[in-house]
């Protein structure tokens, strides 16, 4: 297949991916054009996945598309949504410059991206638990000299500092070390799913007076590997959820009545963060 060919399906899938999410960043459709989406998938025939039915393809035209593409179907792995992405990806608004992490990198095709959004000067930490994924993306990610692919979990460890923490993982609640690692006007996003499965991607931001946070979207995302298994000691409706406004470190503040949901190092209020 010639390159004109290659560029044309992804310049198409680009603009594709711009209209669904009503992209106003363009730089993020430049993106999705500019990286090989075949790069960072397993050899065909690839299989797609569009409205839970699976389908086998040896035409690359079938992965420059608005589906998941399986990585490993035994294990639920798959490349994600694109247009959930590039949706999630203007939402934090990766700059020229920020430092971005990368949680649950997979593959390293999100990564790819985040990494061209952040040039120049910027530079993007990934982590992958599962050893296989890490050393594939460590592998796929070889030509980026912005990327550091870390294998191992990024729960429960001194983080860098960080502009950006983008979370590719369901989880039951952020880790303590995340929020900290946030520098002052840094963003986090993550797939809240407090009874697994299902939640609100949750998109937080530093504050001067605290950590604010909005739900966004429902979305489903496989759990979060080499996360410890964290409860809330809530009880809470689909309306609480949508409702939070700000999270809170316990050892900065304790649980009050606006809490919605509290865990051993954090919580979750109704109320907006101070000034």
């Amino acid at each position: 297949m010639s390159k004109n060919t290659l560029e044309t399906y992804r310049s198409e899938y680009a603009e594709q991916i711009a209209r669904l999410t009503d992209l106003r960043d363009r730089r993020i459709e430049q993106a999705f054009a500019a990286i090989p989406r075949e790069d960072f998938l397993p050899p065909p025939p690839w299989t797609t996945i569009s409205a839970g039915i699976a389908v086998q393809t040896h035409d690359i035209a079938g992965i420059y598309d608005n589906v998941l593409v399986a990585i490993d179907q035994g294990r639920g792995i798959n490349n994600g949504e694109p247009a959930l992405h590039a949706a999630w990806l203007e939402a934090v608004g990766p700059q020229p410059g920020e430092t971005v992490i990368h949680v649950g990198a997979g593959t390293g095709y999100y990564t790819a991206i985040q990494a061209r959004l952040v040039e120049p000067g910027g530079h993007v930490e990934a982590f992958e638990f599962e050893a296989d994924l890490a050393a594939k993306a460590e592998q796929n990610l070889s030509g980026y000299s912005n990327v550091t692919v870390h294998a191992g979990s990024a729960f429960g460890r001194p983080l860098p500092e960080a502009d950006v923490i983008y979370v590719n993982a369901g989880v039951m609640a952020p880790d303590v070390e995340w929020l900290k690692a946030l520098r002052p006007g840094g963003r986090l996003i993550f797939p809240w799913q407090p009874r697994k499965g299902w939640g609100p991607a949750v998109l937080v931001r530093r504050l001067s007076g605290g950590f604010s946070a909005k739900s966004l979207m429902t979305v489903g995302f496989i759990s979060c590997s080499g996360a410890a298994e964290k409860r809330s000691k809530h009880n809470f409706t689909e309306a609480d959820l949508a409702g939070v406004q700000s999270i809170w470190l316990r050892e900065d503040r304790s649980p009050d009545q606006t809490a919605i949901a509290v865990y051993d190092q954090i919580w979750f209020s109704s109320a907006k963060p101070g000034p």
